[in-house]
């Protein structure tokens, strides 16, 4: 195989790959080419990227290599994440999330399994939104990382403990994807009435209103 297009098709898999990365060993079962060739086209791959002055960089951690942003632009991608125009989580994210808070501790694979598409994008914008977290790894081939809601999840839906979630016992098909999805829809909508309820009441200090306020949350449907 050409060097030059080994060196792409790595780049691409490590895309692919996300978070999880991939090993010396997977990229050389994929590509069918010795452990010598692959950590020669990684190291070419990371002084490219580092000589190009790329948004990217290739890492090795846990015995893996996997893409991922430069400490420099961290203030960006911060600003971003807390960006207004960016608050509100798209229909692919809430069953993302929903499969995570009933299923957790759980694996992007698993996730994906479930919903039938690819959840990635999903999961990492989850990540960034602070809703779930990486709480470990699977007893896998791999060992693929394991997620599972935060505190700030609890934050946003006001709740107590997980255990406070909806019964999904009241729905006669527990693995219905849709049900799952409704049932924090419902919570979401219950807790945003409690809030306007309590924000429109003219007994309540102004310091509660506004700390109410920022836990509001708008789910985008489209």
């Amino acid at each position: 195989m050409d060097y030059q297009k080994l060196k792409s098709i790595i780049e691409g898999l490590l895309f692919l790959a996300g978070d999880e990365g991939l090993t010396v060993r997977q990229l050389s079962e994929v590509l069918d080419q010795p452990n010598d060739v692959i950590i020669d086209a990684l190291k070419d791959l990371k002084k490219a990227f580092k000589k190009a002055g790329r948004g990217l960089q290739i890492i090795q951690i846990a015995g893996g290599y996997q893409m991922a942003t430069i400490p420099e632009h961290a203030p960006y991608f911060e600003k971003l994440a807390y960006s207004p125009s960016r608050s509100s989580l798209s229909q692919a994210a809430l069953e993302t999330l929903s499969i995570v808070a009933y299923r957790q501790p759980i694996t992007r694979v698993d996730v994906e399994e479930i919903r039938g598409v690819k959840s990635e994008r999903a999961i990492h914008t989850l990540v960034n939104k602070d809703l779930i977290e990486e709480i470990g790894r699977a007893e896998a081939i791999g060992r693929p990382i394991l997620y599972g809601t935060t505190k700030a999840f609890l934050d946003y839906f006001g709740l107590g403990s997980l255990v406070d979630l909806p019964d999904m016992e009241e729905f006669d098909n527990q693995e219905n994807l849709e049900e799952e999805t409704q049932l924090l829809f419902q919570k979401l909508e219950e807790q945003q009435i409690t809030f306007d309820d309590v924000k429109e009441s003219p007994q309540v200090d102004t310091e509660i209103a506004v700390s109410l306020d920022d836990q509001s949350w708008v789910a985008d449907q489209k």
